[in-house]
């Protein structure tokens, strides 16, 4: 791995634009070990908080990776806690009837002052993703189709108690009146919605046209900075301004000062997860192994890229063990790249 450099101003995002960095709460590892309990997974916001984190995200699945529902648990967290951002990374929007999704977020937007972003994705193109949304009464096949129109559901939702916005919303797959009578969100027009996506060129299209923000799991920093750079085209080709996507970045590390029980821990972490090794996910995933130092080289590397929000997932059924190193060493190592604004310490406090 090469060292951490000076980070390159990229396209579709100002150089100006800060690093955040999040933590993933283990709601999905809870479910493997079958030990589900909130107490632990708010000890471990309230942590995070304390360390210096700028987010905390949960994941959602229904059935094909069962969990904690993400909206409940970070309204949870939002009680706890009053700096760091809330996310989720990220929400199969399309199991959710739309109206009923789009109270939720608002409700949930509440609870967290203004503090929540919600990364969606369509769902994973595997056979136990298609039960889910059966399971759910979900079309599977039009899943891509029905995110993008729930977001533009949620949006004029969130819109409509605005004077003179229309309050009913009618596209391919849902109609609905009476959206000016839904609870507007805490923050004006809602929450950002990034979508959790690859680089295929459809997605960035969407990305560029329609969401604040991208969530990908790209494997490689240079894979990561060809698809921000094209981001950055399409949305020469649109109305909106160049700084309306924030690039974010899925990625899972395992910090030990040993590299090879650091790899021997993500590969054991990983047929548990997914139920292949991490030889397979590699291919399709961001991972990052060694010590902490290694991890903090290796995400400097999408860094430079243009990542300027990354989630971080732990890969471990020991997350506890690893927040306060990843704090005292990957942090300060990335905000090194990136000048914080003026009203961020940079220390951990």
């Amino acid at each position: 791995m090469s060292g951490p450099t000076t980070a390159r101003p990229t396209a579709g995002s100002p150089a100006s634009e800060p690093l955040s960095i999040g933590l993933l709460l283990p709601t999905r590892e809870q479910a493997i070990t079958g030990t589900f309990a909130a107490a632990p997974l708010l000890e471990l916001a309230r942590r995070a908080e304390e360390l210096g984190f700028d987010s905390v995200w949960a994941g959602d699945s229904l059935t094909a990776r069962p969990r904690l529902e993400p909206m409940t648990v970070l309204a949870g967290v939002a009680a706890v806690t009053t700096r760091v951002t809330l996310g989720t990374a990220a929400l199969t929007a399309a199991l959710r009837q739309p109206l009923i999704g789009a109270h939720m977020a608002a409700s949930l937007d509440h609870m967290a002052r203004s503090r929540l972003i919600l990364g969606l994705g369509a769902g994973f193109p595997l056979p136990e993703t298609q039960e889910e949304f059966e399971a759910a009464g979900a079309d599977f096949a039009t899943r891509v189709g029905r995110l993008d129109e729930t977001a533009a559901l949620w949006r004029r939702a969130w819109d409509s108690t605005r004077t003179g916005a229309p309050g009913d919303f009618a596209g391919r797959y849902w109609k609905a009146g009476g959206l000016d009578r839904l609870p507007p969100p805490h923050r004006p027009g809602g929450p950002p919605l990034w979508l959790a996506g690859s680089d295929t060129p459809a997605v960035l299209r969407r990305v560029a046209r329609q969401y604040d923000g991208w969530l990908p799991f790209l494997p490689t920093a240079g894979q990561y900075a060809a698809a921000w750079r094209r981001i950055g085209d399409n949305l020469a080709r649109t109305d909106r301004p160049e700084g309306s996507v924030t690039p974010a970045l899925y990625a899972t590390i395992s910090p030990h000062d040993d590299r090879t029980a650091a790899r021997r821990e993500l590969d054991a972490y990983l047929r548990r997860y997914y139920g292949r090794p991490l030889e397979a996910m590699a291919s399709l995933q961001a991972y990052g192994w060694g010590s902490a130092a290694d991890c903090a080289e290796w995400l400097a590397g999408y860094v430079t890229a243009g990542a300027r929000h990354l989630v971080l997932r732990v890969g471990s059924f020991g997350v506890e063990r690893h927040v306060d190193e990843i704090a005292e060493v990957v942090l300060p190592a990335l905000r090194a790249l990136v000048p914080a604004p003026p009203d961020r310490p940079e220390e951990n406090p």
